[in-house]
C-alpha cells in the first residue's frame, strides 16, 4: 500500500487541503449539472461516486477527526448514499500507512531514540493502519509487541477539524447548527480522549483488569515504560479477526456461543462499571487459536452517567412503551419531548419514536432474539432512511435526544451489526444480579 510521507499539521495547511477538495468537489456538481444539460438520463450515483472518492482521499491524508467522524457516519446507512458509506467504511480497514521515516521521527520525538536502539526488531511496515493511529510488530527480550503510533497532528487538530466539518456532518444528520453543539461538545470530547495515549493506556488497563474474571477473554497486557501519550505499546495478540474467523466452518452453536458471549462482555461493563469499549466492530475483535476472544483498541471508552443510564434501560422492561404516561416521562428524561414542546410537536415526536423504538427494543421482548433474521434488518433499514427524510423536511427543527445517544447508541449499533454478522440467537436483557 501506499505509504504518506507527510501530514499537514497546520490550522491552514489543513484547511487548504479541505478547501481543494471542495473546489473538486464543487468542479464535480459543475460537469453533473452541464452533462444534465445535454443528457437527462445522467446517473446521480456517478456524482456521488466522484464526490465520495474525492473526500475520502482528503480526509486519508489528513487522518485525525475527520477520518474518524466518516468511519462514524460510514454506520448511518440509512442517511447516506451507498458510495458515500462504501467510501467512509474504508476508515476502519485501509487507510494508507505513515512511511518509516516519518514513523523514526514520531520515535525520537517521543521516546528519544530510534525504534532500533529500543527493540531487538521493528517492523517499519504497519501490519495496521486506522484513523488516529497505526500499528507496528516488534520484539523484545523474545516477547512480541503490539506499537501504536499515533498520527503527526491530529490530537492538536481535532477542534479546528471539526469546526470545518459541522456544517457539513448537520446538513446530513438533519440538525439544528444553531443548538447543536452539544453533540459536537461530546463529539469533540471524544476524540480528544481518544489521542490521549495515556488515558487510553489506564483505560485499557482499568477495563481489561475488571473484565479479566470473565471466562472466555484475555487481553493484552500493556507497558507504561515504552508508552507515551502519542505511542502505546502491549502484547501483540495472535488470533484471526473477526470476518477471518467467520468464514471457518461453524456450527449454530459455535455462532450462537460466540455472539451471547460478546454480547455478555460489553453488557458486563455498561451495567456493571457503566463504562464501556464504544468502538465495537469487527476490527477490534480478535479470534484467539485456543477460542479465547480479545477485544483490542480502548481508546474510545464512553462513561454511562445515571441520569441516562436510568431512563434509557427503563425502556427495555416489558411493556412500558406501550404505556402512554410512563412513556412520555421517559421521553422527556433523555430530551427527546420537551416542557415547551407545543402540543402537535410533542404528538408527532412521541409517534415517531414510539415507532422507531417500538422496533429496535423488539429483541428485549422474547427469551431469545435470532440476529440472523435478515427481514428484521431491512425493517430497521427502511424505518431509517423514512425517520431520516421526515427529520429532514420537518418543520420542527428543534434537535432531540441527550448527547449521550451518540456513544451508547453506536455501541448497541455496533453490536447488533455485530450479532447479525455472526448470525447468532442470543439471550439479549442482561441479568443484573
Amino acid at each position: 500500500m501506499k505509504t504518506i510521507d507527510r501530514i499537514p499539521t497546520s490550522k491552514i495547511g489543513r484547511a487548504g487541503k479541505m478547501l481543494k477538495t471542495g473546489l473538486k468537489v464543487g468542479r464535480n456538481y459543475a460537469g453533473y449539472y452541464g452533462s444534465k444539460l445535454l443528457q437527462s438520463n445522467v446517473d446521480r450515483e456517478d456524482l456521488d461516486q466522484k464526490n465520495a472518492e474525492d473526500i475520502m482521499n482528503s480526509l486519508q491524508e489528513l487522518k485525525g477527526g475527520g477520518l474518524k467522524v466518516a468511519q462514524m457516519l460510514s454506520m448511518e446507512k440509512s442517511l447516506l448514499p451507498k458510495a458515500y458509506t462504501d467510501q467512509f467504511s474504508l476508515a476502519q480497514f485501509s487507510v494508507p500507512p505513515l512511511s518509516a521515516p516519518l514513523v523514526r521521527k514520531t520515535f525520537r520525538k517521543y521516546l528519544g531514540k530510534s525504534p532500533e536502539d529500543i527493540f531487538d526488531s521493528f517492523d517499519y511496515e504497519a501490519s495496521f493502519a486506522a484513523s488516529i493511529g497505526q500499528v507496528h510488530c516488534a520484539v523484545l527480550d523474545g516477547k512480541k509487541l503490539a506499537i501504536k503510533i499515533q498520527y503527526p497532528g491530529v490530537g492538536e487538530s481535532i477542534k479546528s477539524d471539526l469546526a470545518m466539518l459541522k456544517p457539513m456532518a448537520s446538513r446530513l444528520l438533519g440538525l439544528n447548527l444553531d443548538d447543536a453543539e452539544k453533540y459536537f461538545g461530546e463529539v469533540q470530547s471524544k476524540l480528544i480522549e481518544e489521542t490521549n495515549y495515556l488515558l487510553e493506556l489506564k483505560n485499557s488497563q482499568d477495563l481489561t483488569e475488571a473484565c479479566s474474571g470473565i471466562a472466555g477473554f484475555s487481553f493484552p497486557n500493556y507497558y507504561p515504560e515504552l508508552s507515551t501519550d502519542k505511542i502505546i505499546t502491549m502484547d501483540w495478540v495472535e488470533g484471526m479477526h473477526l470476518p477471518q474467523y467467520l468464514k471457518m466452518n461453524l456450527t449454530k452453536e459455535n455462532r450462537d456461543d460466540l455472539g451471547q458471549n460478546i454480547w455478555n462482555l460489553f453488557m458486563f461493563q455498561i451495567h456493571k462499571l457503566r463504562k464501556v469499549h464504544a468502538d465495537p466492530h469487527p476490527g477490534n475483535i480478535l479470534i484467539k487459536e485456543d477460542g479465547d476472544i480479545c477485544i483490542l483498541d480502548f481508546g474510545c471508552v464512553k462513561e454511562v452517567p445515571n441520569e441516562f443510564y436510568d431512563p434509557y434501560f427503563k425502556l427495555t422492561q416489558p411493556g412500558i412503551i406501550d404505556r402512554p404516561e410512563e412513556f412520555r416521562a421517559v421521553l422527556h428524561q433523555l430530551e427527546i419531548l420537551y416542557a415547551d414542546d407545543s402540543e402537535e410537536e410533542a404528538n408527532y415526536y412521541y409517534d415517531l419514536f414510539h415507532e422507531v423504538l417500538s422496533l429496535l427494543l423488539r429483541p428485549y421482548q422474547s427469551d431469545t432474539w435470532d440476529f440472523s433474521n435478515v427481514s428484521y434488518f431491512d425493517e430497521i433499514t427502511s424505518v431509517g432512511e423514512r425517520m431520516a427524510k421526515e427529520t429532514l423536511m420537518s418543520k420542527y427543527k428543534v434537535n432531540r435526544g441527550s448527547e449521550h445517544f451518540i456513544y451508547i447508541n453506536r455501541t448497541f449499533f455496533g453490536l447488533y451489526q455485530l450479532m447479525h454478522m455472526i448470525g447468532a440467537e442470543i439471550q439479549v436483557p442482561y441479568a443484573l444480579d
